[in-house]
């Protein structure tokens, strides 16, 4: 039996199951009925089923991990005509293992829309800077959008040749490639802000080698041709006010250590600066010995607040005084627990705090269990064991 509700169609009209009728404007009926036609039409999905059932088929043989793959870009799906098989083959000529290859579809499988001959004069690009094939393969394994992301190897081309003309040494692009890739799918312009920053500031603290100065901030963080002037600037004013530098000491604190943090968020610096300050003031110290912790060893403002205060209440209880901590700031990069098992250790080992260095705290595990297994030896001899 038909539904009551059940409409027929004739002309501009619709007839109910009834007989009643209702008249609709040409235009609402001509939307029903597309509506209707484009159901139909949708329902038939045979061939870009098939079409779907291929790729996802080339990719589970290669061993991709297709559902992390649609979770990231799962646009890549619905595309005709991939090139995965391409791909395949040009990563496999240039050494990588098939888990390699399959690694790096999962993670960015944007990766199989590339052209052979775009991967191939991208690579070529690549090698102006890295010296083998199996050092690309390595950063791909790593960070596959950094090679992938872009298919402008125009833009490439023009930053390498640029970021070589203001006086970056091979050394220093292996390492910007290696570490901060993104550096390169920047537009020039971007690239060139930074540098002009950098060039800006040299000149105005009375250093005149910009050349020098830019070389060796970026190979000291060659995270900060990512990131924005602004940011940058912003934390360079901000280690001169706070510290109250004169010029030669923020350059040679820019050139030196305090280069890693010019990248960090200027909210995060200043936070973590904050509450550096406020903890060692609770625990007696000056401003004058915060100062001096801080820049002898800017790396602490990493430290978000919870992790540096934890650390700093582990190291109090095990004993350690506050003045051995501003002198020796590198024992905060180790872990607590860290922490806590090498001063038991020492300690059982006849290991006098109060009147030794407590830089082995942070050293090496392997120099550390020598210098263990050392005065473990000493005491027993000591004892008579």
């Amino acid at each position: 039996m038909a539904p009551r509700n059940f409409l027929c169609m004739r002309g501009n009209f619709l007839f109910g199951s009834r007989g009643w009728m209702i008249r609709f404007p040409a235009k609402i009926l001509f939307k029903l009925v597309s509506f209707r036609l484009y159901s139909v039409k949708c329902g038939n999905t045979d061939s870009e089923s098939s079409e779907n059932e291929e790729l996802l088929n080339n990719l589970l043989k290669m061993g991709v991990d297709v559902d992390m793959a649609k979770k990231r870009q799962p646009g890549v799906f619905n595309r005709m005509g991939t090139k995965e098989q391409d791909l395949k083959m040009f990563l496999l000529s240039k050494g990588a293992s098939k888990e390699v290859i399959a690694s790096i579809i999962s993670r960015y499988p944007r990766a199989i829309t590339r052209t052979p001959e775009s991967l191939s004069e991208r690579w070529d690009l690549w090698r102006r800077i890295m010296t083998s094939d199996l050092e690309i393969i390595n950063i791909l394994e790593r960070s596959p959008e950094s090679f992938f992301r872009s298919i402008n190897n125009l833009n490439l081309e023009n930053n390498i040749k640029f970021l070589y003309s203001v006086g970056l040494t091979h050394k220093c692009l292996c390492r910007l490639l290696t570490n901060a890739p993104r550096t390169f799918s920047n537009s020039l312009d971007l690239n060139k802000q930074m540098i002009e920053l950098l060039q800006e500031v040299c000149l105005s603290l009375g250093h005149n080698e910009p050349r020098d100065f830019v070389g060796k901030i970026i190979f000291k963080n060659p995270f900060i041709l990512i990131q924005s002037t602004k940011r940058v600037k912003t934390n360079i004013e901000f280690l001169q006010s706070t510290f109250n530098l004169n010029n030669e000491q923020l350059l040679i604190l820019l050139c030196g250590p305090g280069a890693k943090i010019l990248d960090l968020s200027n909210d995060y610096v200043s936070r973590n600066y904050t509450n550096i300050k406020e903890k060692l003031f609770s625990l007696g110290c000056t401003e004058e010995e915060v100062h001096r912790f801080i820049l002898s060893y800017p790396d602490v403002v990493f430290l978000g607040e919870k992790k540096f205060n934890d650390k700093i209440d582990c190291l109090i209880e095990e004993n350690i005084s506050v003045s051995q901590i501003i002198e020796n700031p590198r024992i905060l990069d180790s872990s607590i627990s860290t922490l806590k098992s090498r001063i038991k250790e020492l300690v059982n080992a006849g290991y006098n705090f109060s009147t030794s260095n407590i830089t082995l705290l942070s050293w090496s595990q392997k120099r550390y269990k020598a210098k263990l297994k050392k005065l473990n030896t000493e005491q027993n001899i000591v004892l008579g064991n």
